[in-house]
């Protein structure tokens, strides 16, 4: 398709930067009325998902992959869940294993290049529900799962996928975990770090004999943790072979599905290569839209339940524009 301009204005005037407009929705947006029917199904290497389902019988479903520490119960998860629905479109928020209030049982937790589980996610879907139209979205990590299962596909995606949008996505996955090295970007990284430390000590009760947990306690920064933990957990030689091996990017000239990605140019957790403006302007299956504004899943509209991004993803994917 092309390099979209952008129809988002911009947040209310008390979010005046990237990381207000990141921070604060983050921290204290509220959805209501969502209730969601979880389903369990089994992966192929003895573990398993939880799926988390808000039907209204629809013939038409929306499948979202959440970000990093995310799950079902994050605000934008449910956000697109009351949206779809009021327009007559079920929903299906897959959470990432160890995500959605339950620990995983096999060594392996997740990352950002699982598009393995989406593929387990959307399989099951084809073989159990009779959907004429199928959608994907993702936020953050889980746009990434998303752009890299699409390029996987490519022209084997199944039929009844009919387009995908993600946004405020590390197309580049190195290029975005450079961020979290800036003094400005501390909050973000601490609070990653926090909540994944807790999940590798989850995992360490599990398989004592795979986690050393006094050098977890040293660990302060990604590079450091992403190789000792993320890395060797996940079969990687070190940080830098897992961003380089799992980025999005790799796969995404391979997409041939239309898909729009949104991206806000003052999104702090994003590096320059997560706008892939060069693949847009020659690839006729991929749209990129580059609001000034936005932040990192921010998106406000002020005086709204939704966020702009929320309702630019529901009219690309159904109505395809």
């Amino acid at each position: 398709m092309a390099i979209i301009n952008s129809t988002y204005t911009g947040p209310p005037a008390y979010l005046f930067n990237g990381h207000l407009e990141t921070v604060i929705p983050s921290l204290f947006r509220k959805i209501t009325d969502v209730t969601y029917e979880r389903e369990k199904i089994p992966t192929s290497d003895g573990d398993f998902l939880n799926l988390d389902w808000s039907s209204v019988g629809s013939s038409q479903l929306l499948i979202v992959s959440h970000g990093l520490e995310g799950d079902s119960g994050r605000h934008y998860a449910k956000a697109l869940v009351k949206l779809f629905n009021s327009s007559n479109t079920d929903v299906l928020v897959w959470n990432n294993r160890s995500c959605g209030g339950e620990i995983n049982l096999t060594p392996v937790l997740y990352h950002h290049g699982a598009s393995y589980d989406l593929d387990t996610t959307v399989s099951h879907v084809l073989a159990s529900r009779d959907y004429k139209e199928i959608y994907l979205t993702g936020i953050s990590m889980g746009g990434a799962q998303t752009l890299k299962y699409l390029g996987e596909m490519g022209a084997d995606l199944p039929p009844a996928i009919k387009r995908a949008a993600v946004y405020s996505t590390p197309c580049n996955l190195l290029s975005s975990a450079n961020t979290l090295k800036f003094r400005s970007n501390a909050f973000y990284k601490n609070r990653f770090l926090g909540k994944l430390k807790a999940k590798v000590r989850a995992k360490a009760a599990q398989f004592p004999e795979l986690i050393d947990l006094d050098l977890l306690e040293r660990v302060s920064d990604f590079d450091s943790f992403d190789t000792f933990f993320t890395a060797q957990l996940h079969g990687f030689k070190d940080a830098n072979d897992f961003y380089t091996s799992v980025s999005a990017d790799n796969w995404m000239p391979a997409i041939e599905t239309p898909t729009l990605v949104i991206n806000a140019l003052n999104d702090p957790l994003l590096g320059p290569e997560c706008y892939p403006v060069a693949l847009a302007e020659r690839k006729a299956e991929l749209s990129l839209e580059m609001p000034k504004r936005g932040g990192h899943t921010g998106f406000v509209v002020g005086g709204n339940e939704f966020t702009w991004a929320e309702y630019r993803v529901r009219d690309f994917l159904l109505n395809g524009g």
